[in-house]
Order: structure tokens, then sequence, then C-alpha cells
């Protein structure tokens, strides 16, 4: 992937593997839905329902037992937009805790 990046003249800046702490996104998110499921089960079905929980329970077991990684990459046109460490992005969660960001943010 990243020399077909290059190849465009992007810059591979970070790239961070997904894997553990994803399954536990997974399981947070079943258990929201779970807690939401009569209202879910009223928009679509009970075998919508029963689908999105299995694929949701298989997504989780086969991040924390069968090796399942995703990879995020952040991508860049200039090697020095992006800064060298990852702290900006613990200052910007810092400074938007407790609020729900816009499409724009």
């Amino acid at each position: 992937m990243a020399s077909a990046v290059e190849k465009v003249g992007l810059w591979v800046t970070d790239i961070e593997v997904l894997r553990l702490h994803y399954a536990s996104t997974l399981r947070e998110w079943r258990r929201r839905f779970e807690a939401n499921r009569d209202k879910i089960r009223a928009l679509y079905d009970e075998r919508f329902c029963r689908m999105w929980e299995f694929y949701l329970a298989g997504c989780e077991i086969a991040f924390r037992h069968l090796g399942q990684m995703v990879f995020q990459m952040q991508l860049s046109r200039r090697l020095e937009t992006v800064p060298l460490t990852r702290d900006y992005i613990a200052d910007f969660e810092r400074h938007h805790a407790g609020r729900v960001m816009s499409a724009a943010e």
C-alpha cells in the first residue's frame, strides 16, 4: 500500500494497527445495540437484528482470538503538515471532551 500511496505524491505520516482495543470497541457497539434492540427492530426487523448481532460478535471474536486487525493510515500531501508525535490527538481530545462533534469538525 505504501508504494501505491507514494506514487500518487502522498506521504504516509502515521500507521496505527487496531487489534485488541478494536475488539473492545466492537463489544461496546454490541452492548449499545442490545440496549436499543427494540428501537432497531421497529425500524428494520428481527432478522436484521440477529444478523447485526452475529456480525458484531463474530468480528469481536476475530479481533480477540483470530488475529484480525485493521490498519489506519494517515496521509498527507506535504511531509511537514503533520506533527512528529501524536500529542496533537490527545490535546484535541482533551479540548473537546464531552462535546458532540459536527461533521465539519
